[in-house]
């Protein structure tokens, strides 16, 4: 089964009626048989852009599995201090640099995502870059 990671601002396209990119995300979804998989923080991070109703939908979506989501766990922290340190001039965030240490431990390179900037950037182990999935 193919595999793509989702990053919150593919999720938030995707939940929000209003987002300019909202038709795109659907249409992409309605037309992917795959699975997506992702990290909690990201989760975390979309609820923060949608009120209580879009909230419950997504969660809703992730318990019926509609997105499989990752756990960080701590022991993988230093290893997240490090992503933030190495890419301290793109001042990326916690739920990037997870996302970042779940490609290198799942092996899935390609993203969905509207940070292309420093998607592009980002290295995961053995200096591999992201495939950028074309959706928008």
């Amino acid at each position: 089964m193919d595999r793509l990671l989702a990053d919150t601002g593919f999720l938030i396209a995707a939940g929000q009626r209003g987002d300019p990119l909202h038709e795109k995300a659907k249409s992409f979804l309605q037309d992917y048989s795959g699975r997506l998989v992702t990290v909690s923080a990201v989760i975390v991070e979309t609820g923060f852009f949608f009120g209580s109703a879009g909230k419950l939908k997504l969660l809703d979506w992730v318990r019926s599995g509609g997105l499989a989501v990752t756990e960080i766990p701590v022991p993988a922290y230093p290893e997240l201090a490090t992503i933030i340190e190495k890419y301290a001039d793109h001042d990326i965030d916690f739920t990037d640099a997870a996302l970042v240490w779940l490609a290198g431990e799942s092996g899935l390179r390609r993203i969905l995502t509207v940070d292309r900037t420093d998607f592009s950037a980002l290295r995961i182990k053995g200096g591999k870059r992201f495939e950028l999935i074309n959706w928008m």
